[in-house]
């Protein structure tokens, strides 16, 4: 009813679990992660504490496949369950019960562990391995185009439902105070896949972080079409000047407050990273 891929990046210190199913929020059954230890995909009649369980014997220092064997021995439901694993050095390993509903099946390589079961077909598995392995960018991308070409080449034979992403990188979560850096669920939804894409998306807009060259200072007729802006939303008061003065710095510190940019704009310095300044001339500039 679920497939799904886990894997990490090791120069970037990475690790995420993506899945979807025709299953109402399979994100809050499926995925688990940890940084610097590795991730989880429990599935298939889920036994749920595979998750912590594997995380905390990868955590002593076993490998996936090492993990994934001791997981196994102890479950007498065993042949029901699948399951993929990454560890912290890129070892992966993947499993699928005999009791599994077909199709079922998976493969696993360098840092990756892709499964799936009550697929359309051996092309689902076959089309996230190519998806991932072909795909460019930061593994948040990767692991959603694998999902898309697995979503896209059949997926779960009874349909669509839900698509979840996890990810966790050292500090990587919000001000950096836990590993948590991606965690996005879509838990119902006619086209869940594509939908869990755009929340991808809103995460760089709102939390990435762009070069410092990559900053835009505000100023003149740039600073004036903001100032433009900020007076149609009544947050500036005062006719825009083009000047950063205090009512500007105000206005502006307000606006980005409320929109949720602190991590990409220094209204104090006044810059804004590119991707942000655009987006507010899309969505803001009459």
């Amino acid at each position: 009813m679920t497939f799904s891929i886990v894997a990490c990046d090791l120069e970037e210190q990475t690790w995420g679990v993506a899945v979807a199913s025709k299953f109402p929020a399979v994100g809050a059954v499926v995925p688990w992660a940890q940084a610097g230890i590795g991730a989880v995909a429990t599935q298939s009649f889920a036994n749920t504490s595979y998750g912590p369980r594997g995380l905390a014997l990868m955590a002593t220092g076993l490998s996936a496949e090492e993990a994934l064997a001791r997981l196994l021995e102890d479950d007498p439901e065993r042949e029901l369950r699948q399951v993929g694993l990454v560890d912290g050095q890129g070892r992966a390993a993947t499993f699928s019960g005999s009791g599994c509903f077909a199709w079922a099946g998976g493969v696993s390589g360098k840092g990756y562990a892709v499964q799936g079961n009550i697929l359309a077909g051996k092309r689902v598995v076959t089309a996230l391995e190519k998806g991932f392995l072909k795909s460019k960018g930061d593994l948040a991308a990767r692991l959603h185009a694998a999902l898309l070409a697995g979503d896209r080449a059949g997926g779960d034979r009874r349909g669509r439902q839900s698509a979840a992403i996890y990810m966790v990188k050292p500090k990587g979560g919000y001000g950096g105070y836990n590993d948590r850096w991606l965690d996005y669920r879509v838990d119902d939804h006619e086209d869940p896949v594509p939908r869990l894409g755009e929340l991808i998306e809103l995460h760089r807009l709102y939390f990435g972080k762009s070069p410092e060259k990559e900053r835009v200072l505000l100023k003149g007729d740039l600073l004036k079409r903001v100032q433009v802006i900020l007076k149609s939303l009544d947050y500036l008061k005062v006719e825009p000047s083009g000047e950063h003065d205090e009512a500007t710095h105000k206005a502006f510190s307000a606006f980005i407050g409320n929109e949720n940019f602190e991590e990409r704009a220094d209204p104090a310095a006044g810059w804004v990273d590119k991707p942000v300044l655009e987006y507010i001339f899309r969505k803001f500039e009459k």
